[in-house]
């Protein structure tokens, strides 16, 4: 196709690798090879994968104390970051010195 174009001088239009009409890409023994490679690696992970370590009975809640553990340090992270609670009453306090006691 590509040598049909040329010497008819007829063009890709725009950039020759990209687009809609672009010239196809030949394809190597390299990239046959390296495509075979990623397959069987993706072959492998599916393998693995399907064989879990733990059944589901002993993956069942098997981590809720460290989570709960990770999860209090966080809130006490958080907590230490924040300023004390602060009350009108503390900052209002001086007025009533003046205030008068009704009996």
């Amino acid at each position: 196709m590509f040598l049909t174009t040329v010497l008819f001088r007829k063009r890709i239009p725009g950039h020759q690798w990209i687009g809609k009409y672009r010239r196809p890409r030949v394809v190597t023994l390299a990239m046959k090879q390296a495509m075979i490679r990623r397959l069987e690696i993706e072959a492998e992970n599916e393998y693995w994968l399907s064989r879990p370590y733990l059944t589901r009975e002993q993956e069942y809640k098997h981590n809720t104390e460290e989570r709960l553990a990770r999860w209090e340090a966080f809130k006490s992270r958080v907590r230490a970051k924040l300023p004390e609670h602060r009350y009108i009453s503390d900052d209002l306090n001086h007025l009533n010195v003046t205030r008068k006691w009704t009996t």
